[in-house]
């Protein structure tokens, strides 16, 4: 077989043929990984809403989405209604999403019919490890600063540092208050997007 000539048409073709198998390649793994991908995120879901639920034995009765804007720009919250064993009301379950220091924080917050918070879970987020990483247990019952049991329709929650009367102070993640006042706003907007409609 001859060897192709060295030229810009020949380095195109090859470079193109190239492309194209690599693009079809991305393509079938994208495609033979979609299923398993949609079941791993529906069970981090499942598994994130027993535990901000602070229960295993739960039904989700209703998911629908709300859309609210906040300061100008739509922020969208999947809101799971919850029911216990006993097919009684537990509350809701409110996946929100808010920008962090690093990027989007996704978090699934739990509220009690009265709007207390009973758990939270981080889905998603781009902080620094060692700093703003920190939030999936520092905001939790026996973290520095525990949210739970608290209700953000009483006061909005906000951190300590800032000295607002107006909010129920919580003491921020040291060295990175950004994050934390990122946290702190995903539950207040996913706190009145669903319970001040």
């Amino acid at each position: 077989m001859k060897k192709l000539e060295s030229s810009l048409p020949n380095m195109v073709l090859v470079l193109t043929c190239v492309a194209v198998f690599m693009g079809a390649l991305l393509a079938l793994v994208n495609h033979v990984t979609q299923g398993p991908k949609a079941e791993q995120e529906a069970l981090a879901k499942a598994n994130g809403i027993k535990a901000v639920m602070c229960t295993d034995q739960l039904t989700v009765d209703t998911t629908y989405t709300i859309t609210q804007d906040f300061g100008g720009k739509p922020y969208e919250f999947e809101v799971n209604r919850i029911s216990g064993a006993d097919k009684q009301p537990l509350g809701v379950a409110i996946e929100t999403k808010t920008l962090g220091f690093g990027g989007d924080l996704k978090v699934l917050v739990g509220f009690d019919n009265d709007g207390n918070v009973k758990g939270y879970t981080l889905l998603a987020h781009a902080e620094t490890p060692g700093l703003g990483a920190k939030a999936d247990q520092w905001f939790q019952k026996d973290g520095k600063g525990s949210i739970i049991g608290k209700n953000p329709g009483e006061k909005p929650l906000g951190v300590s540092k800032d000295k607002n009367a107006s909010e129920q102070q919580v003491d921020a993640i040291t060295a990175s208050t950004i994050t934390s006042r990122a946290f702190l706003k995903a539950i207040n907007q996913a706190y009145q997007a669903y319970f001040t409609k």
